[in-house]
């Protein structure tokens, strides 16, 4: 194997630093997983190194087995055994299987999914008496499940309450614990836990595995969290023969756990270590390379890298700034289209924060019969919480739709369980008529518990009161009261996670709609019958070359053309995230994976007005900061192309802003950047439209609505932590942020 004709310099240099602690940087689109790959087989067939020594540690199963087919591939047949390629949870039950009985387990333990989790914690929360209006069982599954991934106990959660939720949250964790181990079972979050437990007790276990594996290669470390970070150590107690690759300015996903500080400290826990930079980018043009770049040189968190590609210089990356959400997507349906006509079969991606955002979007697609998959998710219409929306709205229509009255009947959980529904379905069935009429029966007989029976009448006289809403109120204003009525965005707001977070902006965006509805004059069944038509199928094609996807999905991933939309202060980076400079940092890297997946044409737009959390009235949006980042010699407006660099690329690096100035002819000088979004904000007496805000009780928000003038101005301001707010100024003791 002639490894010098096969990579490039660092590339060799990485695969042929096969001893002691080795750190390897790599940069997005140079070649990291080629490098782990021939690492391995360079063991294996050059040092001779038995494959059984080797380990190779990765987080998705596709990426597990991805690896593993390319490193049999590039060894010989005849060998006595393989290399070890898994990801972390495989790897732990493996270990598990042959050592667990030291932790007082049996070795034929049961691995809990998720179903089965929050199985065990709804029986917890039931025997435990939890009130579900204070917090569901969902809620308190993932709170647990952060409280693992972090290493805290029940006791720490007791300790930390400060209301009654988290109260009921540690009893149920000590509870689920508790049937768990009696179950002789291990949920996913375990598997890591306890493998790490059995070295910290047991360390002639971890030194046992540490020398059965004296060569350890660890891939995406930038995204390990605490547990896997000590499993790492304990795996390399015998030895110091540990490579980790990653990258920094890619990682996205401290919500899940993860932690950078692994990837930058492991310097000073490996003193002795070797940093290997892969800098040569193969995917993406000089232009967008140096735009990335550009934006993320913005960082402090970072070791920092002088990425380049031999490439064209491309094309400039485009930026639209279209007068509202509707225009926005508009032009990337265009957009799509214009690429399509040039090559039916180029693969396109459009990427977006938040989920929310595809809604438009896809309507634009749909209306030009053009096929899309959306990865990683569902289509709007299908998302569970959009369909249990439109089940309420059918229902408050048309009470006797079983089908939709069962599905809401217990969403979100009001103590209305299987056994309840059953009865009622044989009570419809002994009637001849509908669930609805079915609920007045068993009320009035009294058939059920009474703690049921009061369940089933309140949740009968709120529909009730939708449906005499329905033939007055508008389709926004229905949904605004039930949305209020059944408390289902307060339950989101409980989980406290990402996932909730994005079933509420995706909750807003339907409130959104049901206003562009009622502007079009249409009643509730229009909008319904809307609503089904675009949830059909019929747009969706796996093998459409038309993505729609996160940006958080989109990591890993390339496109011919990309194109990122919702560009706007509050969207991208998240009104969540700008406070901190550490989460401010994580969106800036988002944004940075974003545009690195982009291999020949970057289109990055903005909508100038969009309607919030189904506001009748547009509110002008900020373009987002790091738009303002990127050097104005490489980006143009959709609507005013601007002129082309003319310095051609001399063989400088993209990842400082000295360097890409200096690349770009100007100078080394870090001044303000030349290219500037134009400014959105309104002026109502000293605040103004986009302001970010400080409240003694609401925290952090920004000001997204001003009415009046003077003394009497009245403010309408997004808090991160308690959605809306409207106050009138000189009695809301705000604070500028």
């Amino acid at each position: 194997m002639d490894l010098a004709k096969i990579l490039n310099p660092q590339q060799l240099e990485a695969v042929e630093a096969t001893e002691g602690p080795v750190l390897i940087l790599a940069g997005a689109g140079s070649g990291k997983t080629r490098v782990i790959t021939y690492r391995v087989a360079h063991l294996i067939e050059n040092r001779e190194v038995r494959p059984e020594q080797v380990l190779a540690v990765t987080f998705t199963n596709k990426a597990a087995d991805q690896m593993k087919f390319r490193v049999r591939n590039l060894l010989r047949a005849a060998r006595s055994g393989d290399p070890l390629i898994s990801t972390f949870h495989s790897l732990c039950v493996r270990l598990l299987r042959r050592e667990i009985e030291a932790l007082h387990y049996t070795r034929d333990f049961t691995i809990y999914d998720e179903a089965d989790q929050l199985s065990v914690v709804r029986a917890a929360s039931k025997d435990l008496k939890v009130d579900e209006r204070l917090v569901t069982p969902k809620t308190i599954q993932s709170r647990i499940s952060h409280a693992k991934n972090h290493g805290k106990t029940p006791q720490n959660l007791l300790d930390d309450s400060w209301e009654p939720s988290w109260e009921y949250t540690a009893n149920v964790f000590t509870e689920y614990e508790k049937r768990l181990r009696k179950s002789n079972a291990l949920d996913f979050d375990d598997l890591l836990i306890r493998t790490v437990e059995l070295f910290d007790k047991f360390p002639q276990l971890a030194e046992k595995y540490s020398t059965r594996f004296p060569y350890v290669m660890v891939d995406e470390y930038q995204d390990t969290n605490r547990m896997q970070y000590r499993l790492v150590r304990h795996l390399t107690r015998a030895h110091d023969n540990v490579c980790v690759v990653g990258d920094e300015d890619q990682s996205i996903y401290s919500w899940r756990g993860a932690d950078i500080q692994n990837i930058l400290s492991f310097e000073k826990d490996f003193p002795s270590v070797r940093v290997i930079k892969l800098e040569q980018n193969y995917r993406s043009t000089k232009n967008i390379l140096a735009a990335a770049g550009a934006v993320v040189a913005h960082n402090e968190m970072r070791k920092g890298k002088a990425l380049w590609t031999q490439n064209p210089l491309g094309e400039p990356i485009t930026y639209m700034e279209a007068g509202d959400a509707d225009e926005e997507a508009m032009y990337v349906a265009d957009r799509i289209l214009y690429h399509q006509k040039a090559d039916p079969s180029v693969r396109i991606a459009v990427l977006y924060r938040t989920n929310f955002l595809s809604r438009v979007v896809e309507e634009k697609l749909r209306r030009y019969n053009m096929k899309y998959k959306i990865v990683g998710g569902f289509s709007f219409y299908e998302r569970a919480e959009i369909k249990d929306m439109i089940s309420y709205l059918t229902v408050a229509l048309n009470p006797n739709d079983s089908v939709n009255l069962l599905r809401v009947i217990n969403a979100p959980a009001r103590g209305i369980g299987k056994t309840t529904t059953d009865t009622l379905e044989e009570l419809a069935v002994e009637h001849s008529t509908s669930i609805w009429r079915a609920i007045e029966i068993a009320v009035q007989e009294a058939r059920l518990p009474m703690r049921t029976l009061r369940a089933l009448e309140a949740f009968y006289k709120m529909v009730a009161e939708f449906v005499e809403a329905a033939g007055e109120l508008s389709n926004s204003a229905l949904l605004e009261k039930i949305i209020h009525a059944t408390k289902y965005i307060e339950v989101l707001q409980e989980e406290g996670t990402e996932e909730s977070e994005s079933r509420i902006e995706n909750i807003r965006e339907l409130l959104t709609a049901a206003d562009e509805s009622h502007e079009r004059g249409e009643k509730l069944r229009d909008f319904l019958d809307y609503a089904a038509l675009v949830s059909d199928q019929d747009a969706y094609d796996e093998r459409s070359p038309i993505s729609l996807m996160t940006l958080h999905t989109a990591k890993g991933l390339e496109f011919p053309v990309v194109l990122i939309m919702g560009l706007e202060d509050g969207l991208f980076p998240h009104s969540r995230s700008i406070m901190e400079a550490a989460q401010l940092e994580e969106e800036r890297r988002l944004f940075y994976v974003g545009m690195t997946r982009a291999q020949h044409k970057l289109y990055l737009a903005a909508a100038r007005y969009r309607r919030y959390f189904g506001n009748m009235d547009q509110q002008v949006s900020e373009p987002s900061r790091f738009l303002s980042e990127i050097p104005e010699e490489l980006i143009e407006d959709a609507g005013e192309p601007r002129r082309r660099p003319a310095v051609k690329y001399t063989g400088g690096s993209y990842n400082t802003v000295d360097a890409v100035m200096k690349v770009l002819g100007g100078g080394e000088k870090k001044s303000a950047p030349a290219f500037k979004p134009p400014a959105g904000k309104k002026s109502a007496g000293v605040w103004t439209l986009g302001t970010r805000v400080k409240h003694a009780k609401y925290g952090y928000g920004t000001v997204l609505r001003t009415e009046g003038s003077g003394d009497e101005v009245k403010l309408t301001v997004s808090f991160i932590n308690h959605g809306l707010k409207k106050m009138i100024a000189k009695y809301a003791e705000l604070e500028i942020a």
